[in-house]
């Protein structure tokens, strides 16, 4: 091997093992500021995931500034939020079937759209800031109302919820939460008939 070769692949080498550290370093800082999190929920047979981190208020004004109305939003911090059903659901009354989806919001002042994209992304923003998600593989979207909150929640946080024969999805930020009903979907049933 000659000289001019040996020194570029040290070359090659080292800048790749500074890439490496520099990756490692920003991806612990980001995770060291907004932790990610699995919740779920499961009944009976049903089971719902959301993969997602979790940033913190620290003082800022939330939506509206930083997280600005009528703007898709990654619905939280670093990857995309990741929601999964092992069985086919309505959500808000709308079929979603069972899989994996990435789970994608536009807060606006009194209502959320809440977006399931077909999707997976490497990150929850481009290099410019711009949501990761493109709207050809959007599977559901449906709009449900904003609700203030009399406590502030320090930490974005995702949860489930059962009220009457509902699940919700609750996202939850400062003073806002949002509700997100969904009910398993029920296969019909073939009553036999009989010939008498």
């Amino acid at each position: 091997m000659n000289n001019n070769l040996k020194l570029l692949l040290k070359i090659l080498g080292i800048s790749l093992l500074v890439f490496a550290v520099i990756f490692f370093v920003v991806h612990y800082n980001t995770k060291a500021y907004s932790p990610e999190d699995n919740v779920s929920y499961t009944n009976n047979d049903l089971t719902l995931e959301v993969f997602y981190n979790r940033p913190y208020k620290k003082g800022r004004e939330i939506f509206g500034n930083l997280v600005p109305y009528d703007s898709v939003w990654r619905t939280g911090a670093n990857e995309a939020t990741v929601f999964k059903t092992n069985k086919d659901i309505l959500v808000d009354g709308s079929l979603l079937q069972k899989g994996e989806y990435t789970l994608w919001t536009i807060p606006k002042k009194d209502s959320w759209k809440i977006i399931f994209n077909n999707k997976m992304y490497p990150w929850g923003i481009d290099l410019k800031g711009n949501a990761y998600r493109d709207p050809e593989f959007d599977a559901l979207v449906v709009e449900v109302p904003a609700s203030n909150q009399n406590i502030s929640v320090d930490q974005f946080t995702i949860y489930f919820e059962e009220a009457n024969d509902l699940v919700f999805l609750a996202i939850s930020w400062d003073k806002t939460i949002v509700r997100v009903p969904i009910k398993i979907k029920e296969t019909p049933t073939i009553e036999a008939s009989s010939n008498n």
